[in-house]
């Protein structure tokens, strides 16, 4: 392989690469915009694309191909734009890598395939409320369960963590409990912001207001 054919391929493939970075950079706009104004969770083939970084989603579209699936930005941008300029639809879990791959082999205006594709879910609310949840416990499995919810919290039809019940141990207890929030030795750090209220005894995770209920049992509730 000569050097001219190296310098070539070198210059291909950076190219591929800023431009697919480009694409998810512009994807992340519309992924938050349909998240936030419309309670839609977008994926690619069971991957959450929600609150990721371009790297994260350019790796979700890479990891298709274990299931033999080519797949990149490239195919779902068009299907996420599509998705963007459709109205009456929202509190929905929409994967644009199937919806893609079924593009590919449909073919036709993008536009009208994806509101073809969702036809099923006009209509819904945008705003359907969640259903409230209160944690007894706040060990690990209980933080566990904290995070799970937290980061689903923007679904409409999912949960809302509104408390938690526990004993209270010492002063700084609350900040305490916030700090075993926001680092797991086997999880890994919280996706995202955790703060405290101390004079309401309430701990602040990515915008959801949790209330700390300190009880020796939950009938003292």
């Amino acid at each position: 392989m000569s050097k001219d054919t190296i310098i070539a391929l070198h210059a291909e493939h950076q190219g591929r690469w800023k431009n697919r970075e480009e694409i998810a950079e512009r994807m992340i706009a519309l992924i938050g915009q349909l998240y936030r104004e419309k309670n839609i969770v977008t994926s690619v083939y069971g991957r959450s694309l929600v609150n990721r970084s371009v790297i994260q989603i350019l790796k979700a579209h890479r990891r298709t191909r274990v299931m033999d699936v080519e797949l990149s930005v490239v195919h779902t941008f068009p299907i996420l734009e599509a998705l963007v300029k459709i109205d009456n639809i929202g509190s929905a879990e929409i994967d644009l890598g199937k919806l893609a791959v079924e593009y590919k082999e449909q073919g036709g205006d993008v536009d009208s395939f994806v509101k073809e594709a969702v036809k099923s879910l006009e209509g819904n609310p945008a705003s359907a409320q969640p259903k409230d949840v209160v944690l007894y416990g706040f060990g690990r499995i209980g933080r566990i369960l904290a995070r799970l919810i937290i980061s689903q919290s923007g679904l409409g039809r999912g949960l809302s963590l509104k408390a938690i019940v526990v004993r209270k141990s010492a002063d700084g207890d609350l900040a305490k409990r916030a700090s075993l929030l926001r680092r797991d030795s086997i999880h890994g750090s919280f996706a995202g912001t955790i703060s405290i209220d101390e004079e309401n005894e309430a701990i602040i995770a990515n915008g959801n207001y949790i209330k700390v209920i300190y009880a020796s049992s939950p009938a003292e509730v």
